[in-house]
Formats: C-alpha cells, sequence, structure tokens
C-alpha cells in the first residue's frame, strides 16, 4: 500500500450501474486523458471500453510534464504511482528567478509543501507507456486500437452517438461506422469530436508567442535539484530535472521549454494569428536550437546555465502558445469531452495534464453514479467545467508566473532583494489565489479523492 494514500481504488470488483448490459464506451483519443479515463471506467466497474488512437503505435514522444499532487493523488489510486516514480523525479521545490539571475521566490512543493502525495517531474512519453501498459494489461489488448481516427460524428434522437471511423495501415484505409453507448472526446486540442459537436468554431487562437521545448541529458551538477522558470515581460524559460542520477556520469534527463514572442524570430513567422501553421501543417517542427539560443546567452540561475542545457539536446521543437476559447457546453447527449479537447490551456502552472487525470477520474466517477449516462454525463461536467474554465482564464493571465512580470516592471534592472519590489504578502496571495482556482491547495487535496466509487456500487 502506497504510504501517501491509505486505500486504492482499483481491483475491487465494481459493478456498473445497471444499464441492462454493460454499456460500450468509445475514447477517442489514447493520450494521457484517454488512457487515463478507460483505466479509471475500469475501476469503476465498466467492462466493454475501447480506446481508438489515431498514431500508428503508442511511442514514448513529447518532452517532460509536472504532475501535480491531486493528479498523483488520483493515480495511486488506479495504482500506478510505483511504475510511475520509476520513471519520474519528485518535484521538491519550484524557484522564480529575474533574467537578472535575482531570485524573485522559492517554494517548496508537492511533500515539502504539506501534500500527501508528491508532485512528480516525468517524460510524457514515460507516463503514456505507463498508461498505456496498464490499458492493455487490465482491460485486454483489444481494448487500445491504434491507427484508428474519428472522421465524423452525428448524435441520434436518443442521444446516443453515431462515429464515422478511419483505420490506416500503411498504404491501406478501411472505414467504418459505430455505435457505443457513450463517447469520450479525449483527442487533443484539435479534437475531431469536439470540432463535430462545435462547428464552425476554427482552429486554436494563437496569441503571438512561440515555445520552444526540448529534452537535454546533463551530468547532475550542472543541473541543480529545483524547477526554476525564468525571465522577463517578454521571454521566459522553464527547467527542471526529470530523473534521478544514473550511469557513470551520473547524468540526468532535463526538460526545457522557452517562450518568446514570434517577431524577429530569425525570419520564420511559421504561423498564423489563428494558430494555424504554415509550415507543413505540423505543430511540432523540429528546429535548430540555434534558431533561438541566442536569445538565452547570459541566462543562469544558481549555476545552471540555459544555453549549456540547449547545446546538449539531441533536438528541439517549436510550437505556436494556442489554448481553446472555454466552451459552454461539454456534454450532448451521450457525448462529452476530457482534457485538452474540452479544455486547452495555455502551458502554465502544470496543470495540462494534472486536469486531464482528474477529469478522467471525475468522469468515471459521475457515470459509476447514474443510472441514465446522460446524467451521468451531465454530472460530470457541471463539477469539471467551472474549475477548468476559471483554470483557463487565470493562465491567460499568466497565473502564477505573473510574479515574473511585476518584478520586471518595479525593477527591469534586477534588485537585490525581492520584497523591496514586490512584498512577501503580496507574492503569497498570488500563489494562494492561483492554488484555491484549481482546487489543488494542500487542505482540498489531502482529504483523499472525492472519486472513489463506494461498494456497492449504485446501479
Amino acid at each position: 500500500m502506497s504510504p501517501h494514500t491509505p486505500s486504492r481504488a482499483y481491483g475491487r470488483g465494481f459493478a456498473a450501474p445497471s444499464y441492462g448490459q454493460s454499456p460500450h464506451i468509445v475514447i477517442a483519443g489514447g493520450g494521457v486523458a484517454g488512457l487515463t479515463a478507460a483505466l479509471a471506467l475500469h475501476a469503476a466497474g465498466f467492462e466493454r471500453v475501447t480506446v481508438v488512437e489515431a498514431a500508428p503505435a503508442i511511442r514514448p514522444v513529447g518532452a517532460g510534464l509536472n504532475l501535480m499532487p491531486n493528479a498523483v493523488r488520483e493515480l495511486d489510486a488506479l495504482g500506478l504511482l510505483d511504475a510511475l516514480e520509476a520513471g519520474a523525479l519528485r518535484t521538491r521545490e519550484l524557484r522564480y528567478y529575474h533574467r537578472s539571475g535575482a531570485l524573485i521566490s522559492r517554494e517548496p512543493r508537492g511533500l515539502g509543501a504539506g501534500y500527501r502525495w508528491p508532485q512528480l517531474s516525468v517524460h510524457r512519453g514515460h507516463l503514456q507507456q505507463v498508461l498505456a501498459g496498464a490499458v492493455r494489461a487490465r482491460l485486454g489488448p483489444a481494448a487500445l486500437v491504434t491507427g484508428v481516427r474519428v472522421t465524423g460524428l452525428e448524435t441520434s434522437p436518443d442521444g446516443r452517438p453515431r462515429l464515422r471511423l478511419e483505420h490506416r495501415d500503411g498504404a491501406v484505409r478501411g472505414r467504418a461506422s459505430l455505435e457505443p453507448d457513450v463517447l469520450v472526446g479525449a483527442d487533443g486540442i484539435r479534437s475531431a469530436v469536439r470540432a463535430a459537436l462545435h462547428p464552425g468554431e476554427g482552429g486554436p487562437p494563437w496569441n503571438g508567442t512561440l515555445v520552444w521545448r526540448g529534452v537535454s541529458r546533463m551530468p547532475a551538477r550542472a543541473v541543480g535539484s529545483f524547477m526554476f522558470i525564468a525571465g522577463d515581460d517578454r521571454q521566459k524559460a522553464v527547467v527542471y530535472p526529470m530523473s534521478r542520477p544514473t550511469g557513470p556520469g551520473r547524468e540526468v534527463l532535463v526538460n526545457w521549454a522557452l517562450a518568446r514572442p514570434a517577431e524577429g524570430t530569425c525570419g520564420t513567422r511559421a504561423f498564423t494569428g489563428s494558430g494555424e501553421e504554415r509550415f507543413h501543417g505540423d505543430w511540432n517542427r523540429p528546429v535548430p536550437v540555434e534558431t533561438f539560443l541566442p536569445y538565452y546567452e547570459g541566462w543562469e540561475f544558481d549555476g545552471v546555465s540555459v544555453p549549456d542545457l540547449l547545446r546538449a539536446a539531441d533536438s528541439a521543437h517549436e510550437y505556436p502558445m494556442v489554448d481553446r476559447e472555454p466552451l459552454d457546453r461539454w456534454t450532448h447527449g451521450r457525448t462529452t469531452l476530457i482534457g485538452d479537447a474540452a479544455h486547452a490551456m495555455y502551458p502554465i502552472g502544470s496543470n495540462g495534464a494534472t486536469q486531464s487525470i482528474v477529469d478522467a477520474r471525475a468522469l468515471a466517477h459521475a457515470l459509476a453514479r447514474h443510472r441514465d449516462p446522460a446524467e451521468g454525463l451531465a454530472a460530470y461536467e457541471r463539477e469539471r467545467r467551472p474549475v477548468t474554465t476559471a483554470l483557463q482564464r487565470a493562465n491567460r493571465e499568466l497565473g502564477p508566473e505573473v510574479v515574473i512580470n511585476l518584478a520586471h516592471a518595479r525593477a527591469p534592472q534586477g534588485f537585490t532583494d525581492i520584497h523591496d519590489v514586490i512584498p512577501a504578502e503580496e507574492l503569497a496571495a498570488i500563489a494562494g489565489r492561483y492554488a484555491a482556482t484549481g482546487a489543488f491547495d494542500p487542505t482540498a487535496v489531502n482529504q483523499g479523492s472525492p472519486y472513489e466509487v463506494p461498494l456497492p456500487a449504485i446501479g
């Protein structure tokens, strides 16, 4: 049993609500949101769950992410914490710096901040592999189908979804239709399910900022043991280690993400104002590190050199900083949205994957407690949409990272003592407001998961 939580939800033989036969639930999207939803539904007693993923295989790709304690709590309840921690690092401290190198604040994180669960820095590929392996082990290999994408959706008069699917295997393509009992759109920021429910919405809006991301392997002594966010009102850097030292050189994996307005980006205006890319239609475009390294020369924070990190990277990728406009409705009959398909937000406050995981658990809990699946989906939305909408809006105002802009506005050349620039009470209030917005303050999180399905399950 985990030392962080008194019990786990999986493996208890929960009975799904009485729909007659166990409902067939299709999840469009095999990312963090979709795979976690499949595991949460299985833990709640739903036996017929199928995840369809457009990619030909689940591969360990991407960069790093941070999981806040409220998400780690839910993964622990699903029995995944040990496997996840085997390839992750507990984040113990977060520091904010002005670009001059002056320290704005340092905050304990996870267990050190009084949570019963840690905050984890992890490679997205490792998290996805842990989730996919658990889906195949618990639900069976047939529960995760790759190379299949949703190409169309209609809703019948009784609210049941009618799906059009396309299967790709090299040059071979096949088409099929399917009418599951429930459809969950977990297919990301460019969700086909969302587009069908909200036709004419258009592409994700772009705020004019480019993001460069990558992973470097560095000697542990050159990295530090903390996560930091540094910069000014124009450009920022986010850096954190996400593995323990391994090998003769005692190296660690380090995630970095850099953000800067696109103007003057070596002449490469890759994205339009609507967030649509001109270059190859690819939102994960490889670029040479030299494209953006000059903007970060001289950036060093308590011994961690951003240029050294960039030079050690095997590759770098460029993205537009985009999000989605908050929706006034996620659920249509027996179809709903979770994760980025529902509420894609700017990458601020470690809330992208975190909120997707919480969505998944909330969805399974709501369906398990309602005899009518449409009522269950509506209950899920009533709980989750206000919270994530507030976070989307808070992230557009930079969330807790606004302290960097404040420090720069009040002392652009730097400072000796941050409290001469931003009083301690003001710093604490900014962090506290953001935690309260997302309901991930320690008091709320430490009450335990609200998504345990009672025995016997309601049905």
